[in-house]
């Protein structure tokens, strides 16, 4: 188990760009379509209650949110950021273009980003929002994807929908490898495999490879 993600804490919220810390420590982003599961997933590998949590209107609230990791009481070694859930129905057109100017941004140019996890309702597969999305990131930034809520379907839906999302995503014009993984909160399905990319890609320096699968 990754024992750096269990130090997670809350470290300041970003909303604009003059905001972000500086420095060269680094930062791991999770995004994810509102209600995909996002904050479940992150308070899952955690092991936090309340950690993160989805505002009462989703898609409202569109600032970044780092949380520290590294020993309490000391300076964080590096963050994880939970940027807003993206395209629910509801959001009008102007907070869309603020999650685009902010969270956009910073996923586009950010220098500490080492990696970026997907968060996808299994159920749903990969949507054209996600791919929106997925626009952002520069090609070679590395990117896991959480086939989240896994529990939800049986054993040989899983499977179809893992392969289906594996199409989807390697039609992607992308250099750098992704890593997918069939991921519950409710469960435990996964939640190893996901803390050990995570930590192997906040030991990595810009332009290395941590390991995929």
């Amino acid at each position: 188990m990754s024992a750096i993600l269990l130090t997670a804490r809350f470290g300041t919220t970003v909303a604009r760009w003059a905001q972000l810390p500086g420095g060269h420590l680094p930062e791991l982003a999770f995004v994810g379509r509102s209600n995909a599961g996002k904050s479940t997933a992150i308070n899952a590998l955690c092991q936090r209650r309340r950690l993160a949590f989805a505002s009462k209107t989703p898609g409202r609230t569109q600032a970044l949110n780092f949380f520290e990791l590294g020993r309490a009481g000391q300076p964080p070694s590096a963050f994880l950021v939970d940027t807003p859930g993206y395209g629910y129905a509801a959001t009008p057109l102007a907070v869309r273009q603020d999650w685009d100017a902010l969270a956009g941004r910073y996923l586009a140019e950010r220098e500490a980003l080492r990696g970026v996890v997907l968060v996808l309702d299994c159920r749903r597969e990969v949507t054209d929002l996600d791919r929106s999305l997925l626009m952002f990131l520069r090609p070679d930034t590395p990117l896991m994807v959480l086939m989240a809520k896994a529990d939800k379907l049986g054993a040989s839906a899983r499977e179809l929908a893992r392969r289906r999302i594996l199409v989807t995503l390697n039609a992607l014009e992308r250099t750098e490898p992704l890593t997918l993984i069939v991921f519950s909160a409710n469960t435990g399905l996964g939640l190893d495999t996901a803390r050990m990319h995570i930590e192997g890609w906040l030991q990595t320096e810009p332009g290395d490879h941590a390991p995929t699968a």
